[in-house]
């Protein structure tokens, strides 16, 4: 049995906050044809199982709140339930995979079981097929979730032997058992309390320079919670999804951080402000200064730490400028943001603030995260993760994998949510929206492409 983190244990009380919530995240992995059959999906998939402990665990509260969820075995784990299978209508093409898309992400996840499921969905134009994988947050974060590919899939069309299985599973322990152990991990809270403590006095001086750092953070973070201009960006949000997505060359991105300077990152997020501003005029909005404050996920990982399945991730608000009309002038904006954001140390902050769960009672901390996520959330109007897939290619069952597509979910009053991903020389972004608020989410999609283009444009011309 193990007790989730206080991060992970946040994204599980996001969704029990608001039913209109799911916090899995998602991916759409495209496979040259033909589709393996479901006997030998589901054994390929049990091979891989002993080297991924989280899909054959579920979530189990513990009685009156006492601690954290916890994972626990589940004794009638069944992989069939999690493993479906679906074809698209005719022709099979993006609109088609989309909107299957976006009914799958609609659905919360089951917490009578292991929080994930896989879907291959055939039928998909030029003889190919997918597999939408679908995990809780709580499970993994964008760099753990890339990670999951390097465990399913393989590097060589030649597949892996199925991994050794030496699980035992046991029956689940009783309520009264996670109540007393929950109540033994409450009394030791004073006492992690003390160790931490014993540690600043260990080395003062580090102490010091962290209490600084925190203080220039806080500086910078307090005008990015006043509330954002207010605009159809934001509002209540339903229970239903739209999806659809833009697409990039890696090396045309490359080009234009060359020419232009920045980096990547800066890049694609000057791109996605140009789909935004793009969203917002055919609306007939005027875009403004700080209308789109962004939540922008940070990676707290050191190498070799990607095959840790938990959330180790920090976020910075970066207030991405949709009021420049320039696309040259827009990433310099772009650019003076992300740097002052990386000089303030903001992301520093936010995972100190994550860690005190640690050293605060469940009990106590709970209804303060609930009050939180039950008030509009208008200082955030987007947010936008970036994440570094596989370079080289990979295979399913043979099958080379051909393109990537990431899902990021929305939540409280936030209608939109972009997660952009890199596989081989592609990079894809995945557009997340509300279904009632944004009929027109293919505007912001082609807004993003035409942003990529303006400045490759820009850049051809050495400005």
């Amino acid at each position: 049995m193990d007790r989730l983190s206080p991060l992970d244990a946040l994204f599980v009380e996001a969704e029990d906050q608001d039913p209109h919530t799911s916090m899995a995240i998602a991916s759409i992995a495209v496979f040259e044809g033909p589709a393996p059959s479901h006997e030998d999906f589901l054994a390929a998939v049990a091979g891989r199982l002993p080297l991924l402990p989280r899909y054959r665990q579920k979530l189990r509260t513990v009685p009156f709140r006492l601690g954290r969820p916890v994972w626990v075995e589940d004794p009638r784990f069944d992989l069939g339930y999690h493993v479906r299978r679906t074809a698209l209508p005719a022709p099979g093409g993006d609109t088609q995979l989309r909107e299957l898309m976006g009914r799958l992400m609609s659905q919360r996840l089951d917490r009578d079981h292991p929080l994930w499921e896989y879907w291959v969905a055939e039928g998909l134009a030029d003889g190919r097929w997918a597999l939408i994988s679908k995990v809780h947050h709580c499970i993994v974060d964008g760099v753990s979730g890339t990670d999951l590919y390097r465990v399913v899939f393989d590097s060589t069309p030649e597949p892996t032997p199925p991994a050794a299985d030496h699980r035992v599973a046991g029956a689940e322990p009783a309520a009264a058992w996670l109540a007393a152990h929950a109540a033994v991990d409450l009394a030791l809270t004073p006492v992690r309390g003390a160790a931490a403590l014993s540690g600043v006095l260990a080395d003062p001086g580090r102490a010091a320079r962290q209490v600084s750092d925190s203080v220039r953070a806080a500086a910078r973070l307090a005008p990015a919670l006043w509330p954002a201009t207010e605009s159809s960006l934001t509002g209540p949000i339903g229970r239903q999804r739209r999806y659809t997505w833009a697409r990039a060359s890696l090396q045309q991105v490359k080009t234009i951080k060359g020419q232009l300077g920045g980096t990547v990152n800066d890049v694609v997020l000057a791109a996605i402000t140009s789909g935004f501003r793009d969203l917002l005029l055919a609306r007939g909005e005027q875009p403004g200064p700080y209308m789109l404050p962004s939540l922008v996920p940070v990676s707290l990982r050191a190498p070799g730490e990607e095959n840790i399945y938990e959330n180790r991730i920090s976020a910075v608000v970066a207030s991405l400028p949709v009021h420049v009309a320039d696309p040259v002038a827009r990433l310099a904006a772009v650019r003076a943001e992300l740097s002052a954001l990386k000089d303030s140390k903001e992301a520093i902050l936010g995972a100190e603030l994550a860690s005190l769960g640690d050293y605060y009672p469940f009990p106590l901390a709970s209804p303060g995260i609930r009050a939180a996520f039950a008030l509009p959330q208008r200082e955030i109007v987007t947010v936008t993760t970036n994440v570094p897939g596989p370079r080289g290619p990979l295979y399913g069952l043979g099958r080379r994998l051909v393109e990537i597509i990431p899902y990021v979910p929305i939540a409280t009053t936030v209608r939109t949510g972009i997660s952009i991903f890199s596989y081989g020389n592609d990079i894809t972004f995945g557009v997340t929206g509300d279904f009632g608020t944004n009929p027109d989410l293919d505007v912001l999609a082609r807004g993003i492409e035409r942003g990529i283009a303006g400045l490759r444009k820009a850049s051809a011309r050495g400005k």
